[in-house]
């Protein structure tokens, strides 16, 4: 009978280790299976057969063991290995690999399963697929501004492909930069006049200068001046200050009687009384300069009358330029200009292209404190009124030039203003969809602007073993698994996903063919057992001869 149980041994031994080779088969068949795990075998003996119970020691003997008789191997349990695979880069967005024990969750036919294969592709209808077998992701979709459901309930991702983003008005635009404490100020306030006029000039004759002065808003302005000669030595002075357009803005309202020296040549007398600077000033367009013609003279030389303001100077006027959009995505150019108007007070402007529409509120003014930190703002807040033409609604936009040392400061470095932030944009078009480390499926648009439109979600399982496989790389809840815990990708799921490349098969190839040679020398062992056994019952036979 003991012979009949060797063999019989012998037999669960070749069976167990069939086994073994049938599970190292299927994974080296897996070698290339995205996010594929491999499974190992563990075996156990069986039941044993008792020979002899053993017995207590008594006063006189001593205790016997049992003696039991092994009836053979069994596989205990073939479980696999969740270690983290390598990934290939494959530059393609929507291939998705996991970092961690986290799955993806998709559906197929009505019913959920989970997988480590992030193969995914968008479908004709905009939802995101396993391209091996059209099974569909799951996770949550963002509502119309981009902001994702929180909970974790899911849908299947789907993503319109003609997805536009609306136009939009810019309403807010922050400023940051610095204007340079050392700045001159923007507007003139010497115009000095020189040269000489021709002492051989007709009665009625004229000699004309002109030059540019500037207001504290940046603004140019032509200044010139006329001498015309009503005698010997004798002359009558007027002045005209126009802008860009040509108006005249100052005038001088009766001619200024000047006479010159004729030893010296130099001028002795305006209206009477000792040359001296002229004050011209026009506080609502913030003009305030001297205009002094003093150092003119009259000889025979020929007429060179010239002049300097302030000493050749170059005004401060800083500018920061933005696009702007109005409701129906058109663009248009904002510049901002900031001129000094004394020490540590600084004008504002903001102005639009011809042809782009009306801005009122478009000026004000701002202080700063001893350190350089904004003191006031005027008007505060600044708001620009925009009325665009082509049929857009009429728009406010804020500014924000910041409050303290935040925003615009006056420091000592040199001025450079930009703007931090605005919004408003154009309509757009979709371009592209990105993945992020979290799972969120980011809208790449025409205009450049991002949006989140959708999120990929992950499951954990306290007991991964527990799954059974569905096939196609997928698996199922089973009775052991345990209930999902449906997460984001990051710290709550401990997985992150990586777009753009696939995890594969951790099957090492080296240990698999290791296990092979062990397997078929155990199956070798067992057949010989059975072989050995076989002869023994032969000879056992032989005896009836």
């Amino acid at each position: 009978m003991s012979l009949l149980n060797s063999l019989f041994t012998g037999v669960s031994g070749l069976r167990t280790h069939q086994t073994m080779m049938d599970v190292i088969g299927n994974n080296i068949a897996n070698v290339n299976s995205l996010g594929y795990k491999g499974s190992r075998v563990s075996f156990a003996d069986t039941f044993s057969q008792f020979q002899r119970y053993g017995t207590n020691p008594t006063e006189t003997n001593g205790g016997t063991n049992t003696f039991q008789l092994g009836l053979g191997v069994q596989v205990s349990s073939i479980d696999r290995d969740w270690s983290q695979g390598t990934m290939e880069n494959t530059g393609i967005s929507t291939d998705l690999g996991l970092q961690g024990n986290g799955m993806f969750i998709v559906q197929k036919d009505g019913q959920r399963f989970y997988s480590r294969a992030g193969n995914f592709s968008f479908d004709s209808n905009g939802t995101l697929v396993n391209s091996q077998n059209g099974a569909e992701v799951l996770g949550k979709m963002a509502n119309a501004v981009g902001i994702l459901p929180s909970g974790n309930s899911l849908t299947k991702i789907q993503i319109d492909p003609n997805m536009k983003l609306p136009a939009s008005a810019t309403t807010t635009v922050k400023w940051g930069g610095n204007l340079s404490s050392a700045s001159s100020l923007t507007g003139s306030e010497n115009f000095i006049e020189s040269g000489n006029i021709n002492s051989a000039l007709a009665v009625n004759g004229t000699a004309t200068e002109n030059n540019t002065i500037y207001d504290s808003n940046g603004n140019s302005y032509n200044f010139a001046t006329t001498y015309t000669k009503t005698g010997a030595d004798a002359y009558d002075l007027s002045y005209t200050l126009k802008d860009s357009t040509g108006a005249t803005v100052l005038s001088s309202a009766t001619p200024i009687a000047v006479t010159f020296d004729p030893a010296t040549g130099k001028m002795s007398t305006m209206n009477g009384a000792t040359p001296a600077a002229i004050n011209l000033t026009d506080s609502g367009k913030g003009i305030n300069f001297n205009f002094n013609p003093s150092a003119v003279t009259q000889t025979a030389n020929n007429s060179t009358v010239s002049s300097s303001v302030d000493a050749g100077r170059t005004p401060t006027a800083v500018t920061g330029t933005l696009t702007v959009f109005d409701s129906l995505g058109n663009s248009h150019t904002l510049t901002m200009k900031y001129t000094k108007s004394a020490a540590n007070s600084w004008n504002w402007s903001a102005s639009l292209p011809s042809g782009s529409g009306t801005l009122t509120g478009n000026s004000g003014s701002m202080t700063f404190n001893s350190d350089g930190s904004i003191n006031s703002i005027s008007p505060n807040p600044p708001t620009l009124t925009y009325t665009p033409t082509g049929g857009a609604a009429s728009q406010n936009i804020s500014l924000d030039f910041g409050t303290g040392f935040t925003g615009i400061t006056q420091m000592s470095s040199t001025s450079a203003i930009t703007p931090l932030s605005q919004n408003g944009m154009a309509s757009a078009s979709l371009l592209n969809v990105n993945v992020d480390q979290n799972g969120k499926v980011v809208g790449v648009f025409s205009n450049g602007e991002t949006k989140d439109l959708a999120q990929v979600m992950l499951a954990n399982f306290n007991n991964l073993n527990g799954l059974t496989s569905a096939g196609d790389n997928m698996y199922q809840v089973s009775a052991n698994s345990g209930e999902p815990s449906i997460n984001e990708a990051g710290e709550a799921s401990r997985t992150s996903i990586q777009s753009g490349a696939l995890e594969q098969s951790n099957v090492d190839l080296s240990e698999e063919f290791t296990r092979m040679i062990v397997s078929q020398r155990g199956f070798q062992a067992n057949a010989r057992t059975i072989t050995v056994s076989d002869s023994l019952l032969q000879e056992i036979t032989n005896l009836v001869r």
